[in-house]
């Protein structure tokens, strides 16, 4: 059986192209499509409307994909978020992120790590191997395994990295110096092979440090 797939965008074309993606995947089919969170959380309403993944656009009117992403996490916490959007924010990634989606591409995301992104997000929950990724932070995967040598102050400090607290509201939050916090971040960018802050938010959900 095919895993249902519904699309949110409000550009008709593009949400048009998208859903023939989806159609032509071996494993996946196109539920429906949205032009908005309020109108996908209304057809919600239905629980034959209920998809097993959203392939969620972040920037759209009346109930927008943050918003609605939010909405889908408490009520609706089997259905997997996936964000498919223009936009290469960090600070709109890490909102994303934050909310609970499992993962996020660009539009321009080819056919095949789409399908491969689906796939993943399907059997394991995730999926952040995608070009945002790439262009944001270096391989996660050669230094995973430091997990295990993360001393209880760093993980203390990622887990608050994870919330929207500037650094100076961590510093305290754990009782320390702002030079003190740097030097915390410094280390573990250095130590996670981590260029930047939505780099210690992905390590940190792939290794359930953090669950959003």
């Amino acid at each position: 059986m095919k895993h249902t797939v519904v699309v949110v965008d409000d550009h008709n074309l593009l949400s048009q192209a998208i859903g023939n993606l989806v159609e032509g995947f071996d494993d996946f089919t196109l539920l429906y499509t949205c032009k908005n969170g309020e109108e996908l959380l209304t057809k919600f309403k239905n629980p034959k409307n209920i998809p097993q993944i959203v392939l969620m656009d972040v920037n759209m009117p009346i109930l927008n994909g943050i918003e609605t992403t939010e909405i889908i996490k408490e009520k609706f916490p089997d259905v997997k978020v996936l964000a498919l959007s223009i936009e290469e924010e960090e600070s709109t990634i890490l909102k994303m992120l934050r909310v609970g989606a499992r993962g996020y591409l660009m539009k321009d995301v080819k056919q095949s790590e789409l399908n491969k992104a689906l796939i993943e997000v399907k059997e394991n929950g995730y999926y952040h191997t995608n070009t945002v990724a790439k262009l944001l932070i270096n391989s996660l995967s050669e230094k995973e395994n430091k997990k295990l040598e993360l001393k209880e102050r760093e993980l203390e400090f990622i887990k608050y990295a994870c919330s929207e607290m500037t650094y100076k509201e961590i510093a305290d939050k754990m009782c320390l110096s702002p030079r003190t916090i740097e030097g915390y971040r410094d280390t573990l960018f250095e130590k996670l092979n981590l260029r930047n802050r939505t780099g210690l938010v992905i390590y940190a959900i792939k290794n359930k440090i953090f669950v959003p």
